[in-house]
């Protein structure tokens, strides 16, 4: 692919020539010069480790990017827009009394 086909959101087949074994599908979320960064979506059960180091995004050459199968679009589309978001929780604070307990 060419930077001039690839936008933000695209859904887009794509292989690693150094961390991935086997080309997996990811959602394009940010646009280098001479590559883009991918949320890795859809991938083999063989990468699965791997994929999990990298927090399931990779920077991959628009060179090793193509048009995911449109029949598959649609499938992966609705797990690409499932994204789990985490928050901290903050540390519930001890009441006086506890604190005074702890300290004696």
């Amino acid at each position: 692919m060419k930077k001039a086909d690839v936008k933000l959101g695209d859904i887009v087949s794509a292989k690693s020539e150094e961390e991935l074994t086997k080309p997996f599908i990811g959602k394009i979320e940010k646009i280098y010069e001479n590559s883009a960064m991918l949320k890795i979506i859809d991938f083999d059960e063989a990468d699965k480790t791997a994929i999990s180091d990298l927090n399931n995004k990779l920077v991959v050459n628009f060179k090793n990017l193509k048009a995911a199968p449109k029949r598959k679009v649609k499938e992966i589309q609705s797990l690409a827009d499932n994204d789990v978001k985490i928050e901290k929780i903050a540390k519930a604070k001890l009441d006086d009394q506890e604190v005074d307990e702890k300290t004696k």
